[in-house]
This record gives structure tokens, sequence and C-alpha cells, in this order.
């Protein structure tokens, strides 16, 4: 099921950073239950994504890229979200 929030970080991260590769996994049925589990079932995400504006970058400034992307969605609109962001090649 991609629901609406898996949509708009899909859609605002492709527009930002121009990814080869990017996968949204919606992790809240692991979470149901827990702290941050609204009920919404978009509460917990993992970003995998691949660009090249990620090269030369630290992990944490790549983190911050995202974050940026994303505007209100990380912990405000949404618990939790895991990056794992690479550059082309890594």
């Amino acid at each position: 099921m991609t629901g609406t929030i898996t949509q708009e970080i899909e859609a605002l991260l492709r527009a930002a950073l121009a990814p080869t590769q990017l996968q949204v996994i919606n992790d809240s049925a692991r979470h149901h239950g827990h702290a941050g589990d609204d009920g919404s079932g978009e509460s917990h995400f993992t970003v995998v994504i691949e660009s090249a504006a990620f090269a030369g970058k630290s992990r944490v400034e790549r983190q911050r890229m995202v974050n940026a992307a994303l505007g209100d969605i990380p912990g405000k609109r949404v618990h939790a979200l895991a990056i794992r962001a690479s550059a082309p090649g890594e």
C-alpha cells in the first residue's frame, strides 16, 4: 500500500535531489502500538536514496539535504525517518 505521505516523500525527493535510485519504505506496521504510532499507518519510514547531489558530502550533510527537501514531514507529520543516502558508485 502506498499512502499519501509515501507519495509526497517520493515527489519531494525526486524534485529536489533527482535521485538515480529511490525507495520509500513504510515501516509503520512494525511500530504499531509503540511511541509515535498515531494510527495513520504512516508514522515510520525508511528512505534509501542515491543521488549525484550527495557526491563529496558527509553522512550528516546528506541527511540534512534529505530533511530540507522534505520540509515539515520529518518530526512533525512523520514520527521517525531513517535515511540511507549515497552517491552513485558508492
